[in-house]
């Protein structure tokens, strides 16, 4: 089949309990279903064998996080199309063939995402994707539908196809040609913020990226590492500034860094005063990685970066817009990001 649907597990057991049954009713006419194993130390493995024999399993050597854990896997999988699916995601009926149908009738697009709801309060929009990823000035991360820790009920407003900047690694359909030229995730970031640092560089390339609410899934989120989580702000921490270092021109680095500096500060003391001490520890420790990164070389620039403005780039501070203006909604920054033919 042209599509192999690619979930990675890691002990995740009670969730290819829940939703993998799912997966296969809605998708095996379309897909190949696949799991890929990051090394797990409970009874995974034994449990596809035993219930679903039917579905591939892909067993990686070492748990290498979300990033190279797909790197890994991917290497293995021949499809023209990529489904990477998160194990805590149900699908439904028909959720496949809008994505495919689209990347086959648009070749320039490389990536697109279905719309995104919550798992838990299903009449809203789900943190990690939502209706499609952007991203402001200054490198912060925003979708329609969520701003932050502000999830919109879905109402039909973001309903129309539109161009995003980028999609949710929780469920993203992606050219196999696109992903292996752009050279996969960056197993450095291990996990979080690798699908936003992987679409600037297909962005870069010229591709699309779209999200097509004509699909919908509903995300768990959270099932690895819960949102209150230390460990999670320090990989999100230290992956944005990443990210940032890896893609940003030289015109416009150090500008933003330095702010991120005072904003990220900012965010620490946040956390301190709201009782979150780990969480502010983790802000200082990710910045303090990421200066060894770069000091150490670790972290590697292209040669030349083009300065390409993307319509999809929010061309503001979301920061300031949510914090100061108070505007919490997508529609309340009259941002036009483009819609596709």
């Amino acid at each position: 089949m042209k599509t192999a649907i690619v979930i990675l597990n890691w002990n995740g057991r009670k969730l290819l309990e829940e939703f993998l049954p799912n997966i296969l009713l809605h998708s095996t006419e379309q897909a190949t279903v696949i799991v890929a194993d990051n090394a797990s130390t409970d009874d995974s493995i034994s449990y596809i064998k035993k219930h679903y024999p039917q579905v591939k399993i892909i067993e990686n050597a070492t748990n290498e996080g979300f990033a190279e854990g797909y790197n890994a896997a991917l290497k293995q999988v021949e499809a023209e199309y990529f489904l990477l699916l998160n194990s805590d995601v149900e699908v439904t009926a028909g959720w496949l063939n809008p994505l495919v149908n689209y990347m086959e009738a648009h070749p320039n697009t490389a990536v697109c995402q279905p719309k995104m709801r919550w798992y838990h309060h299903r009449e809203k929009f789900e943190y990690a994707g939502a209706c499609g990823g952007f991203i402001d000035s200054w490198g912060y991360p925003f979708c329609r539908g969520r701003i932050f820790n502000t999830l919109e009920k879905d109402t039909g407003q973001y309903d129309a196809p539109s161009f995003v900047f980028w999609a949710s690694g929780a469920c993203m359909l992606i050219r196999a040609s696109v992903f292996h030229a752009s050279k996969g995730f960056d197993s450095i970031f291990f996990a979080h913020m690798e699908e936003v640092d992987l679409c600037w560089r297909i962005r870069n390339m010229g591709y699309d990226i779209v999200c097509l609410p004509s699909s919908t899934v509903y995300h768990m989120g959270g099932a690895t590492l819960p949102k209150n989580n230390s460990r999670k702000t320090y990989l999100n921490f230290r992956n944005n500034l990443s990210m940032l270092y890896k893609n940003l021109p030289a015109s416009k680095l150090f500008p933003v860094i330095l702010l991120r500096l005072i904003l990220d500060g900012v965010a620490g003391i946040k956390f301190l005063i709201e009782g979150g001490p780990g969480d502010c520890f983790a802000v200082f420790r990710a910045h303090w990685k990421f200066y060894g990164w770069v000091l150490s070389g670790k972290l590697k620039r292209p040669i030349q970066i083009k300065h390409i403005k993307h319509a999809t780039i929010y061309d503001g501070s979301i920061v300031w817009n949510y914090y100061i203006q108070n505007k919490r909604t997508f529609t309340d920054l009259v941002f036009h990001p483009g819609k596709p033919q």
